[in-house]
């Protein structure tokens, strides 16, 4: 679990509403990270057919930050990448990455 200003977040839930997205394979990675004063939340997934292109990427980049939105209730960025440019893991898939400065 993620809290992330004041919401309790589970990787699950980010799953859920990603899988709800056609265009979105289901690989993804979620970054944690404090550029100012607020906690951010980054998305890395990836398209699910080679050939969606630049338009196609941003429109399920769009539709799953509002899917997030909606469900959740916090915003997040979302980046979409070609085929395969989530990392993949051996054994279990590490799934958070918490940049954030330890308090």
């Amino acid at each position: 679990m993620i809290i992330l200003r004041g919401v309790n977040v589970f990787p699950t839930q980010i799953e859920e509403a990603l899988m709800s997205v056609a265009a979105l394979a289901p690989h993804f990675q979620i970054e944690l990270s404090r550029p100012g004063r607020m906690d951010q939340m980054r998305i890395l997934c990836e398209e699910a057919q080679a050939d969606t292109g630049d338009e196609g990427r941003a429109a399920a980049a769009k539709a799953l930050s509002s899917l997030i939105k909606q469900s959740i209730g916090i915003s997040a960025v979302v980046d979409v990448s070609p085929v395969g440019g989530v990392a993949r893991s051996e054994g279990k898939a590490v799934r958070i990455v918490d940049n954030r400065p330890k308090t």
